[in-house]
């Protein structure tokens, strides 16, 4: 693990909020690492989702006082956003660590990449076109299983904000990142995108734990993550 303080930009996914996130962010504090958490909601409801993600990342860390080495870490749907955030951050970027996120695809779409059975399934969810909370689009609500702390699982259900379904059908960014990367994955969901980070060579672990972990398990995540800083 790094020895001198480093500054962990924590993204949260498009389909939450700050609140999955916060746990993991006192982690990083009480380990001695200063976290930024932001909130990219407002940026979310309205597209062009992901031009709006962009430039309310860069709002937001314009006025943010950054300390020491800066690494950007992204959870979930955040993975594929973090190249052009780190283009947009004034400040260097040591680099970034994707946590049981998804990949980036320079323009190519979420629907692009995901199974068209899900897109199906998502878009007749939806309503007035938006798709339901991250937590409705399932038969059975996996907040309970995953979220056993009844606060915390109602403020991430409270924060998970009703996103277009045209997001999913926005070409993603085309900025290629070419500084180190690494992965952390939490879920089996997420085995795809972490076998493909060992082929292009990055530095991984993986953690028998569950998507949400780094809300309800956060120290081991802060951990694995500071390990495979480069």
């Amino acid at each position: 693990m790094p020895v001198e303080p480093v500054t962990a930009v924590l993204v949260h996914s498009p389909f939450l909020g700050p609140a999955s996130l916060r746990p993991l962010a006192d982690a990083f504090a009480a380990l001695g690492h200063p976290a930024v958490l932001l909130d990219l909601r407002p940026s979310v409801v309205t597209p062009p989702v992901h031009q709006r993600l962009i430039g309310a990342f860069a709002d937001a860390m314009s006025d943010v006082s950054l300390s020491g080495p800066v690494v950007l870490v992204g959870h979930s749907g955040a993975g594929p956003l973090l190249p052009a955030f780190a283009e947009d951050l004034e400040d260097a970027v040591r680099g970034l660590v994707y946590v049981d996120a998804g990949l980036p695809t320079p323009g190519r779409s979420w629907r692009d990449t995901a199974p068209a059975d899900l897109y199906n399934q998502l878009r007749a969810r939806s309503r007035d076109g938006q798709l339901p909370r991250w937590h409705r689009w399932f038969d059975d609500d996996p907040l309970l299983d995953l979220v056993a702390d009844e606060g915390l699982r109602a403020d991430i259900a409270d924060e998970a904000p009703e996103v277009p379904l045209a997001f999913l059908k926005e070409p993603r960014p085309t900025v290629e990142w070419e500084g180190p990367s690494s992965y952390v994955a939490l879920s089996g969901a997420y085995a795809a995108e972490l076998a493909r980070a060992e082929e292009l060579g990055w530095v991984t672990r993986r953690l028998d734990t569950h998507h949400l972990a780094a809300a309800t398990d956060p120290v081991p995540v802060a951990v694995a993550i500071l390990e495979v800083l480069p």
